[in-house]
């Protein structure tokens, strides 16, 4: 079923649309020891239509023999809302559109759903002896189903929802005496076939543990409800392993590889033999320990294995800005027999990859935490990622989201609450991305009695809450505990859990051999004694602050955070300036033409694509204001849309500018870090993404069209190397964020006139620093002012350029274009009259001049280029006036003119010079990552604030 038509109202209901189920039985490819698989699809059905017993359902055959409906969906992972859309009930693309996901009847969510799903399991090829030392096990796995679920297998209750409460509670039940083999009636079932029901109670973020959205946009329709990560069964002989984890000796052997060893006999005794192979990630460079000594376990025993492995001079896994992510491979066996080599005598295997890599941090006196990656200073500069609303996992997507958070410079990306699947980790490990994953804030994750924010009528935790969280820590520490990818865990977000519930987290993440810093929280609220100060900072804002803002710090070792709030300082665990408009390409889709003209026409009203209606984000009220002053009212929606660009790229390229200038001002930042100096060692932009399509807080759109935002990230860290404008002093400051980087640097500032390309200042560095070193891992002031700034009539353009060598001969390495406001003004700050979510301006710079530029000539050339079998594009761009050309957008468009995405370009959004020429590289990501439909582009569409509209054909 479909919703209304794009802009009609109606109250939707899934019942009127239930089809006949009639399915493929799908077999699970487990037949050795060790073998494990996900349960590949699932039939699902409120139980307001279906009244039949639970226990009866999970038998298989049944829904074949019966008139009832259900919904299918061809994915191993779904939430309710999810399994509806794969199986076609609704589609996105009206879901989104306007407000029609206002109109989805919410109280058919609002009872249990089911899940079922049937399977055959082939006969195992080994121990197949069905009681006694050497029988064959299964184990029924879940990861976490929201909010709370009943199971049932063969008609046997295997849990309830008090054990299977929680989005993040993984669990593990013996489920051998239930199941069935290759017609083996084990169970004297008259089907070979198995049938699993889930019971998915429904999901209240105040009263129970799921993955909530706060008001970052409407919740879903079913509160994430359902079985939204994997369940799988794993085959085992008498012995199982459990709790597998390996630890690392830093960036030095050995490796150490543990694990608990359970016997799930209830008769025998075993003898158990284990073996632990570490290799590299390619196969080559295999080492291996074994047991000394076999161990006896009774009955129902569990004792703890460890193995030390040595592996020599292994190679480091390095931040992608650093260098290479080499990844290892532990494997552990266990045996039943004195030979581990045996086939007949496995009895299971479990793998994890690895790094050798070390994550430290330190909070200095001022409360500023900084972390270390392999004992060097790592500033984070991160973005906060998030689920899709539905919960919905595609990894090449996924993989597309970190490519960009790389593209763009930053280094991390921050999980709230959204802890997505296991492969997330895995495509971060590969690529170098930084992750820090935590629980989220403002509902029953948080709900302490302590806490002043809480959201009425969330229950404080009860005893039965604890055993909850205890699963979810120790799940979600195991799960991520090997990567080398994670920076550490956020036990809290906005608030600081108890004690009670410290000493849980804390003795989950030992029991995982957890190697990386444990946070109390996200915010400066508090803190339990166990843990200590956080470090972090949360004060805003959320929403658009000028420039300056980042700057505006007088004595950086003295401010407080009260006196400065979000500037760049210590370590902002989410702010940023509330950016990240979508293109005129993306908002057609979801927005209505009235929506549209919303945008310009009303600039203070609420808007359903904002967050939600109870939260202060709810329209563009603060941006507007700053646009409409400081840039000029629109005369249109492309005006308007064009000028959201230019002042969303102004405010990320200065939030990111202003924590990288600030990063060790006199040069590199020591370890030593227990000095009361305040240097800004991160910061975590609010957000890298948005669960649905938004009109703000997104680097990048929802539908992976980069814009403004994006770009303007890219130039403030796109490079390792670069020289950025501080606002405030007029000054210039050269940063270097590699570790290896050194030699003979050259600044250029050059500034002219906006209105007519006159120049105003031509300069170098002073005589002294022509031939100025830079030094690695460091920001430092290199220009104290420019000449003719504070004399600026009108706005001004400044070109800042990095060259590698002298000033004739070297090489560009970074090159950054500001648009400048007469006499180098700045917004005039309100600072005491400050919010948790912005600092109001009291008096607006004025950009408006830009709208009236002479047209600026450009012409454009492509050419293509091939590098390791993957096309790229080169787009030359040449400035043919006398007058500047102002931030030119370029967008790869294919042959019936869609956006391209995802895609990376070199630079954009670039501003020439007069005569100026520049080439700059697109290509497009799609094909590479295999996402379907993906092509690699048929032209490149051209526009400007003074250039003509332009498409130039690829080919």
């Amino acid at each position: 079923m479909r919703l209304p038509a794009r802009g009609a109202t109606a109250l939707v209901s899934i019942f009127a649309t239930a089809q006949a189920a009639s399915r493929a039985v799908a077999t699970l490819p487990i037949t050795d020891a060790g073998d494990a698989a996900a349960i590949p699809a699932w039939d699902v059905q409120s139980t307001a239509k279906i009244t039949q017993d639970p226990a009866a359902l999970s038998k298989a055959g049944f829904v074949l023999t019966t008139s009832t409906s259900w919904h299918h969906a061809s994915v191993s992972r779904c939430t309710v809302m999810g399994c509806l859309l794969a199986a076609g009930v609704y589609n996105d693309s009206d879901l989104f559109y306007s407000e029609n996901l206002a109109t989805i009847d919410k109280t058919q969510f609002k009872v249990p759903w089911l899940y079922r799903s049937e399977f055959t399991l082939p006969a195992p090829h080994s121990n197949t002896n069905t009681t006694g030392a050497g029988s064959t096990h299964y184990l029924l796995e879940t990861n976490g189903i929201t909010s709370r679920a009943d199971i049932y297998l063969n008609g046997h209750q295997v849990a309830d929802k008090v054990t299977q409460s929680g989005a993040y509670g993984g669990h593990v039940y013996d489920v051998t005496a239930a199941v069935i083999t290759g017609g083996s009636l084990s169970n004297n079932s008259n089907s070979s076939g198995n049938a699993i029901v889930v019971r998915a109670y429904p999901t209240n973020y105040l009263q129970d543990f799921g993955v909530g959205f706060v008001d970052w946009n409407p919740y879903p329709p079913d509160n994430g409800t359902g079985v939204w990560r994997d369940i799988t069964v794993r085959q085992t002989g008498s012995v199982a392993i459990e709790a597998f984890r390996v630890t690392t000796n830093g960036t030095a052997g050995p490796v150490t590889v543990q694990a608990t060893v359970r016997n799930l006999e209830k008769a025998a005794t075993v003898s158990v033999l284990a073996e632990a192979v570490v290799s590299r990630d390619d196969g080559s460079a295999t080492v291996s320990s074994t047991l000394p000594t076999t161990i006896q376990l009774a009955p129902g025993q569990a004792t703890q294995v460890s193995l030390a492995v040595n592996v020599a001079s292994p190679a480091v896994w390095w931040p992608r800005q650093w260098g290479e992510q080499p990844l290892y491979r532990a494997q552990l066996k266990v045996s039943t027999s004195s030979s581990i080599t045996s086939a007949s005598s496995l009895s299971d295997t479990a793998t994890r990859s690895f790094g050798f890599r070390q994550v430290t941090a330190t909070v200095s006196a001022a409360d500023d935490i900084l972390f270390s990656i392999n004992g060097r200073p790592f500033q984070v500069l991160g973005g906060g990622y998030t689920s899709d609303m539905f919960l919905r996992w595609d990894a090449a997507r996924f993989e597309a989201h970190a490519l960009y958070t790389l593209d763009m410079g930053l280094n991390t990306i921050r999980l709230e609450g959204k802890m997505e699947q296991p492969e997330l980790y895995a495509i971060a490990d590969r690529l170098g991305l930084m992750v820090l994953p935590g629980w989220e804030c403002c509902d029953k994750w948080e709900a302490w009695s302590y806490n002043d924010d809480l959201p009425a009528p969330t229950a404080i935790w009860s005893d039965a809450d604890y055993a909850t969280a205890n699963a979810s820590m120790r799940h979600e520490a195991a799960m991520q505990q090997s990567h080398p990818s994670i920076l550490g865990f956020l036990v809290g977000s906005d608030y600081w859990p108890d004690d009670r519930a410290t000493a849980i987290y804390q003795d989950a993440l030992a029991a995982a051999g957890w190697q990386a810093p444990v946070v109390a929280s996200a915010a400066k609220t508090g803190y339990s004694k166990a843990l200590g100060p956080g470090g972090m900072k949360m004060p805003g804002p959320y929403d658009w602050v000028p420039p300056n803002y980042w700057y505006d710090i007088t004595d950086a070792a003295s401010v407080t955070d009260d006196a400065r709030y979000g500037a760049a300082f210590g370590f902002g665990s989410e702010q940023g300036a509330g950016g990240g408009t979508p293109t005129l390409s993306s908002l057609q889709r979801f927005l209505s033409v009235t929506d549209l003209e919303d945008l310009w026409k009303a600039p203070n009203k609420g808007l359903y694509h904002m967050s939600t209606a109870a939260s202060s984000f709810h329209n563009r009220s603060i941006f507007n204001t700053a646009l409409w002053q400081r840039y000029g009212a629109p005369t249109s929606l492309d005006d308007y849309l064009l000028k959201t660009q230019m002042a969303d790229y102004e405010a990320t390229r200065a939030m990111f500018e202003g924590f990288t200038a600030n990063w060790g001002k006199q040069g590199a930042v020591s370890t030593d870090f227990s000095s009361t100096a305040r240097p800004a060692t991160g910061v975590v932009y609010w957000m890298l993404n948005g669960a649905w399509p938004a009109l703000h807080w997104a680097l990048f759109d929802y539908y992976l069209h980069p814009a403004g935002a994006y770009y303007g990230v890219q130039a403030a860290v796109g490079r390792s190397e670069n020289v950025v404008y501080d606002y405030v002093r007029r000054s210039v400051v050269l940063v270097n964020r590699s570790l290896n980087q050194t030699g003979v640097r050259t600044v250029r500032a050059e500034l002219i006139s906006a209105a007519d390309g006159k120049v105003l200042a031509n300069v170098t560095t002073d005589t002294k620093e022509k031939t100025l070193t830079t030094t690695p891992n460091s920001g430092r002031t290199v220009l104290s002012s420019i000449p003719g700034i504070t004399t600026l009539t009108d706005v001004g353009l400044l070109r800042l350029t990095l060259l590698d060598g002298n000033v004739y001969s070297g090489k560009v390495i970074s090159r950054n274009v500001y648009w400048l406001p007469a006499g180098g003004h700045v917004d005039t700050l309100n600072w005491d009259a400050s919010s948790w979510y912005d600092t109001p301006v009291s008096t607006y710079t004025s950009l408006k001049s830009l709208s009236t530029l002479p047209v600026a000539n450009v012409s454009v050339a492509v050419s293509q280029k091939e590098v390791n079998n993957s096309t790229s594009w080169e787009v030359h761009l040449e400035n043919n006036s006398p007058t500047p050309a102002v931030f030119i957008s370029l967008n790869l468009v294919d042959s019936a003119s869609h956006d391209v995405v995802p895609v990376v370009w070199s630079d954009n959004y670039v501003t020439l010079f007069p005569h100026e020429a520049l080439t700059v590289t697109v290509r497009a990501l799609g094909p590479a990552l295999g996402m379907a439909g993906s092509t690699e582009g048929a032209a490149v569409q051209v526009i400007g604030r003074n250039v003509a509209k332009a498409t130039v054909n690829l080919k």
